[in-house]
């Protein structure tokens, strides 16, 4: 478990919420989990909650994190397809300290995207985007999450829609219309649009403190994709940015790599038959 062995575990107090199965089928896959959750890990103090019954990924996630942020003020945020830096720990408490008292930002991502030359960039910066692989907020940011999508998006104009969207480079708004058509239950679709109608921004490192290895298809809403791998950050985030505004150099940056990801039509095509064959097994 990489949790396990960052820097601050054995200080931590770990929460474990295994969401119900789906189906009959279900049963004895979520029953292997729950026996594994309860190993003596080695954190401070684990809590397990074990839904009766399937609440799905986005309720599972909304009631979770409500509830331990209203306990405790803050929550860092890792789904169970998540591999860690051992910084990771430390960099999400170091940001959390530091940004407590500043509303305007309302997130802690762990993940960067793998975009070109890096090093360019300062060692953690702002940018728009909320992110949901591995996260961290507080209970004041988490108070303005809205889960009613059209009240989020019922003043939105174009000039909104492009922002959103990083100027049409990710499908942020395809994943808008998707959720209002029935076809996902994303809460970090929400979450985000809570995050852009607040003016708020996020905290990212240079280098990813997470990777998430549900990008091989196996993961809830992800598809294979290997153009979000990373290589994970080997060192401590020291650096901080002292004025709360949106880093440009990272969101043209971040912004390539949106606009490039994919690659050529041969690589697209090979992975949406890839994609195909995986749904058809």
């Amino acid at each position: 478990m990489a949790l396990e062995k960052n820097l601050l575990a054995s200080k931590s107090l770990l929460y474990i919420v295994s969401d119900g199965p789906k189906n009959a089928d279900a049963v004895e896959p979520v029953n292997a989990v729950r026996s594994t959750i309860r190993e003596p890990w080695a954190f401070k103090h684990i809590t397990i909650i074990e839904r009766k019954h399937n609440l799905g990924l986005a309720e599972n996630v909304i009631d979770g994190v409500s509830k331990v942020v209203a306990k405790h003020g803050r929550v860092i945020v890792l789904e169970d397809d998540l591999e860690t830096s051992r910084w990771a720990l430390t960099y999400f408490n170091d940001a959390l300290e530091r940004y407590e008292h500043n509303e305007q930002v309302m997130e802690v991502s762990g993940y960067m995207y793998p975009i070109q030359h890096p090093k360019r960039l300062p060692k953690s910066f702002f940018f728009r985007v909320a992110n949901s692989w591995g996260w961290a907020t507080w209970q004041s940011a988490w108070e303005k999450f809205n889960p009613d999508i059209h009240e989020l998006t019922k003043d939105f104009k174009r000039k909104d829609k492009k922002r959103f969207s990083i100027d049409g480079t990710e499908n942020f708004w395809k994943q808008v219309k998707q959720y209002k058509a029935g076809k996902i239950n994303s809460w970090a679709i929400r979450w985000y649009l809570s995050v852009f109608n607040n003016d708020g921004l996020v905290l990212y490192p240079r280098y990813s403190m997470v990777q998430n290895l549900g990008t091989d298809g196996s993961g809830t809403h992800s598809d294979l994709d290997d153009a979000y791998r990373v290589e994970l950050a080997q060192a401590r985030v020291k650096y901080f940015p002292v004025e709360i505004e949106e880093n440009q150099k990272a969101y043209n940056a971040i912004k390539h790599f949106f606009a490039t990801r994919k690659g050529p039509f041969i690589e697209r095509l090979v992975r949406y038959v890839i994609k195909k064959w995986r749904k058809k097994r």
